[in-house]
């Protein structure tokens, strides 16, 4: 057994210090837009295996094994699903489907900030509702990339749009994780997220037009947005504090779509907004090929159904997907869990960071039927019968998406590989401790330590799990309440999704962008901080100004 160490040099300030050198040169690599983001992550990798071993102690031999089973759980399953998600893309452009929905969408508004609201807000959260884990940002991303917008709006907006469902993604995936590590009832859980990611519904609307069109832009649409953002942020509330955690991002986004769809048939904007570019400088618009006019005779009823026919099929297999009772079931059919040898078992984390020494486990969970883009896979090879392919021509389709997304896929895996070795190792658990020595400013900084788990991990859950016992702990210690912290965790770490590197390569391989991600990263960097700033403020005044917000959940 191996005992992690959270303190190597005796002294908190440069264990904090030595800690950091992996995720920030990784970071640093792709912003500098100098360096392909696939060579960043494997500079960033073999900086975070000499970090590990040299300076934190972790055996080689642990270090490399804990890379490994990062590699692999890289592509399976994040890379499974944007490689099968730009599969799904792909039939529907070479079929001229997406023609069609283009000519849908137009058909609601031609307006790009409308476009914003409904495709990459509304419909983006019912896809982190259902399924999670990158599904929205490569769809919306892929989406907006068809209807015209430059490829950093189309990323770079896509990312900062799916932020207030993260943290009720998968059907509330993230919140059963805190909960399993914290042992709180989930349902509360759930409950005071709901009372903390509501105001940032209502915000985040605002904050992607005005990031595309500026101020004007923002104000000349503002019904329409406070109608997007109030019809899901009520929702929210109240499906997360009387109903449940699993189903809200899923009844908020239908409820949100369907309002805006209907108000958008009474008001329009007296002057639409048509440039695809972001306000400003957006140096990928010059990387565009110049649009073609869009046919806009109104589609009929067989063609509307025919345009919407594979987004249904993908709602409904993302629903049966993301069902628990599913994954019970296919798990039941097709499972192999492999224990890595000399690993699985073999680390312990110790207090502060857990109440005890508690092996970590280090299993690969190969779930192939129940994964997401599995049945990402199966709802694009349904979409291409129904739409007339022949199996040779998927085929053959499939095989020109691989290529594609090659690159993107090996740069997901390096990334993975940092998150599963910085967790093994406790570089991360060092990272947090430096977040909960705060004192009365715990509140602020412990949002930004989901924040920085999110950013680190590229997943609400992984955030949660990492750092889910140490709010706990260092809530009682402090004598705050540890529901509210935790709580905070999930909803600061929404915003750290923007920044993610793995997100981030997701977002550039759907807009067929890849290679700019130092551009995207740059872009959203300041969004991001920004606004989990804003959580950690209002999460301040949750603990020390109206603790009334608490009284119902203690």
């Amino acid at each position: 057994m191996w005992n992690q160490v959270y303190n190597p040099f005796g002294n908190a300030a440069f264990s904090t210090i030595a800690a950091a050198i992996p995720v920030v040169t990784l970071l640093v690599l792709i912003a500098s837009g100098k360096v392909k983001a696939h060579i960043a992550a494997i500079i960033a990798l073999i900086t975070a295996n000499l970090i590990a071993i040299i300076v934190f102690t972790m055996p080689a031999g642990m270090s490399v094994r804990a890379s490994l089973l990062g590699v692999v759980a890289g592509f399976f399953p994040i890379g499974w699903i944007v490689l099968n998600v730009i599969y799904l893309y792909q039939i529907t452009v070479i079929t001229g489907k997406f023609e069609l929905l283009k000519r849908a969408v137009g058909g609601v508004t031609e307006d790009r900030r409308l476009q914003l609201l409904l495709i990459a807000f509304s419909f983006g959260a019912f896809f982190e509702g259902a399924s999670g884990f990158g599904t929205p940002v490569a769809i919306t991303g892929s989406v907006l990339i068809g209807l015209g917008f430059s490829p950093l709006a189309a990323s770079g907006l896509s990312l900062i749009a799916n932020t207030a469902p993260v943290a009720y993604g998968a059907l509330g995936t993230p919140i059963q994780g805190l909960a399993s590590v914290t042992g709180l009832d989930p349902y509360i859980l759930g409950a005071m997220v709901g009372r903390q990611l509501p105001v940032f519904s209502l915000i985040v609307p605002f904050w992607v037009v005005w990031a595309f069109a500026g101020w004007k832009g923002m104000k000349d649409v503002w019904p329409a947005i406070l109608v997007t953002g109030v019809s899901f942020a009520i929702p929210q509330f109240v499906i997360s504090n009387f109903i449940n955690p699993w189903i809200v991002d899923i009844g908020a986004s239908l409820i949100s779509m369907g309002c805006l769809i209907l108000f958008l048939r009474v008001w329009q904007p007296k002057v639409l907004w048509l440039s695809p570019a972001l306000r400003g400088r957006d140096e990928s618009a010059s990387t565009m090929t110049p649009a073609k006019a869009m046919d806009k005779t109104p589609l009929t009823q067989a063609e509307l159904w025919s345009a919407l026919l594979p987004w249904i099929i993908v709602c409904i297999v993302m629903l049966i997907w993301g069902n628990g009772t599913f994954k019970t079931w296919a798990n039941s059919i097709f499972t192999w869990n492999y224990p890595v040898p000399d690993l699985h078992n073999m680390i312990n984390k110790v207090p502060p960071v857990a109440a005890k020494p508690t092996p970590e486990g280090a299993v690969f969970g190969f779930t192939y039927l129940s994964f997401t883009g599995t049945g990402m896979l199966i709802a694009a090879i349904i979409s291409g019968f129904m739409m007339g392919l022949s199996p040779t021509r998927m085929i053959a389709e499939y095989g020109r998406t691989i290529r594609l997304c090659a690159i993107s896929l090996i740069t997901i895996s390096a990334m993975l590989a940092i998150g599963t070795l910085t967790r093994l190792s406790g570089v991360d658990a060092t990272l947090g401790l430096a977040f909960a020595a705060t004192g009365v400013l715990y509140p602020f900084f412990g949002t930004l330590l989901g924040w920085l788990g999110v950013a680190l991990t590229g997943s609400d859950t992984a955030s949660n799990i990492l750092f889910g016992n140490l709010q706990k702990i260092t809530s009682e210690q402090l004598g705050l309440s540890p529901i509210l912290m935790g709580a905070a965790n999930s909803s600061g770490g929404v915003m750290g999704k923007m920044i993610d590197a793995q997100s981030i390569v997701v977002a550039s391989t759907a807009t067929n962008w890849y290679g700019h991600e130092g551009t995207i990263l740059r872009f959203v960097f300041k969004h991001s901080i920004a606004l989990a700033c804003l959580v950690g403020l209002f999460v301040m005044l949750q603990a020390y100004v109206y603790p009334f917000t608490l009284m119902v959940l203690k």
